[in-house]
């Protein structure tokens, strides 16, 4: 792979290890402002929210800047919202903290997909968008757990100053590595808009909310569902998610491959099953060894699903692709956040610790019911052969 996916990778290393971290830091952020665990979890649904912004906006606002200074802007305000979220004195400057980080999170990814295809040959870009997604899977493999046990160490804080650290060191090498590359735009802003014309954006869109979201919605209350459900203590929740984190990796790797051969039948089969490991997840929580097991899957067949996603929708976004990347990127966060909020819900409710799997098996089966309407659809891959003459015949006359 080039050098410079190596750059991007770390990155989302930092991106990655910011947005998943604070999950396992929240009973100390907790204690820390005297707030609610489930007001500390909105510095979770918060971030989400304006990756969500950010991913259209900042895409937008950056169409007409050269993609490797995009990326480097992007950086530094990354490394300013961590910064401001290590010395936050208050909940609310935190919040502000995770919000600044959190608008380049969406933009970085997006703009970062289109670098990484470009820098390969096209029957290896969704290996080389899954590669630079890597740097995220690896931050849930090794850099949460190592956060989270900073964090309980250090306190909370110390956990920040060293994912700012990361950033810049990503600063640094997106600079020395990622080559500068011609601007190519052409029209005006507004004219890119109109690849949201496309029902196939939007459809693709929705099956990255709802595919994602019910991963998301069965993971961010995991802790209560080990710790109350499966019998572990809290000091081991690291440890299990660095299984998730895993997971996570070779999903990314894998599904990237998959999709490379077949982006239809991939994405059927990881959505299907990722459906059903969050169901089986759900019966068999009480056992600790059905537990890791379901965790490992459910990270594997969770993030098997993102290469692919993102390859579908620059298949549709192909006059604007800078910023279709970062609106289906603005789609997982709006998954995040859809789902997060629905098993909180559940939870709410009184439906018990399984029941965000429940609920995340539930919005799983709608992504994947909106993605065989979506093949079948007019332009989609899978529409009958007449559906597309009828639309390119000329009318009579």
């Amino acid at each position: 792979m080039p050098a410079a996916l190596y750059a991007l990778a770390l990155g989302g290393f930092g991106i990655g290890l910011t947005e998943f971290v604070i999950m396992g830091l929240l009973p100390e952020v907790a204690a820390d402002f005297g707030v609610t665990e489930t007001v500390a979890g909105y510095l979770i649904s918060g971030y989400a929210l304006s990756v969500a912004v950010g991913g259209i906006a900042l895409t937008a606002a950056l169409s007409r800047v050269p993609r490797k200074q995009a990326l480097m802007l992007l950086m530094v305000l990354f490394i300013a919202g961590n910064l401001l979220s290590a010395v936050a004195p208050t909940y609310g400057m935190t919040m502000a903290g995770r919000v600044v980080a959190a608008l380049c999170h969406g933009a970085f990814f997006g703009i970062g997909a289109v670098v990484a295809a470009d820098l390969v040959p096209a029957n290896r870009r969704a290996a080389a968008i899954s590669f630079m997604f890597g740097g995220l899977t690896v931050a849930n493999v090794a850099g949460v757990p190592l956060g989270t046990f900073l964090g309980q160490a250090a306190g909370w804080r110390a956990t920040f100053w060293a994912i700012t650290a990361i950033g810049v060191l990503g600063l640094i090498g997106i600079a020395v590595l990622v080559p500068r590359v011609e601007h190519r735009s052409t029209g005006s802003v507004l004219s890119e808009f109109r690849i949201f014309r496309d029902r196939q954006v939007w459809l693709s869109m929705a099956v990255t909310v709802l595919a994602f979201g019910g991963m998301f919605g069965g993971f961010t209350y995991i802790a209560f569902t080990l710790t109350e459900v499966s019998g572990f203590s809290a000091a081991v929740v690291p440890w299990l998610l660095v299984v998730f984190g895993a997971g996570l990796f070779a999903g990314n790797v894998l599904g990237g491959r998959a999709a490379d051969r077949n982006l239809v039948k991939a994405l059927v089969t990881v959505i299907a099953v990722l459906a059903a490991v969050l169901v089986v997840f759900a019966l068999t929580a009480q056992s600790k060894v059905a537990t890791v097991v379901a965790l490992l899957l459910m990270g594997g067949f969770g993030f098997a699903t993102v290469p692919g996603l993102q390859a579908r929708i620059m298949r549709f976004t192909e006059a604007a692709p800078t910023l279709g990347s970062g609106a289906n990127i603005a789609a997982f966060n709006v998954g995040n956040a859809f789902g997060a909020w629905a098993a909180g819900l559940a939870l709410a409710a009184g439906a018990g610790y399984t029941s965000p799997l429940w609920v995340g098996a539930a919005i799983t089966v709608v992504g994947l019911g909106v993605l065989l309407v979506a093949v079948r659809t007019r332009g989609g891959e899978l529409a009958r052969p007449r559906d597309v003459e009828h639309e390119l015949a000329p009318a009579a006359v």
